[in-house]
């Protein structure tokens, strides 16, 4: 079973998963970027850029999913250098800190909230025009109006999407369109008003951009 609820930290979300059967799952390009505990250890999810398949391995997983764009300063390393990987998070932070974190997580009666407060304690202020561009082309702007509104230039804009996001404002655009159309399709739209209403050409632009980034049909994610 999937829980999630609203994080402290502006944007982000705390979530639990306890997968019922142990079977492989599926995590969709969202971009974000989360921190994870599962079964005594703590990683990093980076941002994807197609859908990550999980293995059928069971256990109960926990993480605070980043608003787009600020795990990177937290983090201390750019988005893009940790593209479509789930890594340790010793490979990023020094190993004794991440020992005093994972003991710390361990002993909590409510390890996802400890996840919480370990991001709360280590936030820096987050860059209010990347929160901008990224409601700028959730709301289905093209990405030169969005650079255009920010006053960036497409080269600038380019190296700071890389950064924040992992990928350029292209690819993140794409990613918040299909989290839109999903959403659209999940609530009882119909698949063509969906590709309409989410800014697609048609629905099979739609089908096609939903097959490629997730890795299967449209009707299949909503089957599942």
């Amino acid at each position: 079973m999937y829980q999630e609820r609203a994080s402290r930290l502006p944007g982000a979300v705390v979530w639990v998963n306890a997968p019922g059967d142990g079977g492989a799952g599926r995590v969709l390009p969202d971009g974000c970027m989360d921190l994870l505990w599962h079964e005594g250890r703590l990683l990093v999810a980076g941002p994807d850029t197609r859908a990550y398949v999980t293995g059928g391995g069971g256990g109960e997983w926990m993480g605070l999913r980043f608003y787009p764009g600020t795990a990177p300063d937290l983090l201390g390393v750019p988005a893009y250098a940790l593209l479509d990987q789930r890594v340790e998070l010793s490979e990023l932070w020094p190993a004794a800190d991440v020992r005093r974190l994972r003991d710390r997580v361990a002993g909590a009666g409510d390890p996802a909230a400890a996840l919480e407060e370990i991001a709360l304690e280590r936030a820096r202020p987050a860059d209010p025009s990347l929160r901008r561009l990224v409601e700028a082309l959730d709301a289905g702007r093209s990405v030169a109006a969005a650079a255009d509104g920010l006053g960036l230039g497409a080269r600038q804009l380019h190296r700071r999407s890389r950064a924040a996001f992992g990928y350029g404002p292209k690819t993140l655009a794409r990613v918040l369109r299909m989290q839109r159309a999903l959403a659209l399709a999940r609530a009882g739209v119909p698949l063509a008003e969906t590709a309409v209403r989410a800014g697609y050409a048609d629905q099979p632009h739609l089908s096609r951009e939903v097959r490629e980034l997730a890795g299967l049909p449209l009707r299949g994610l909503l089957g599942g």
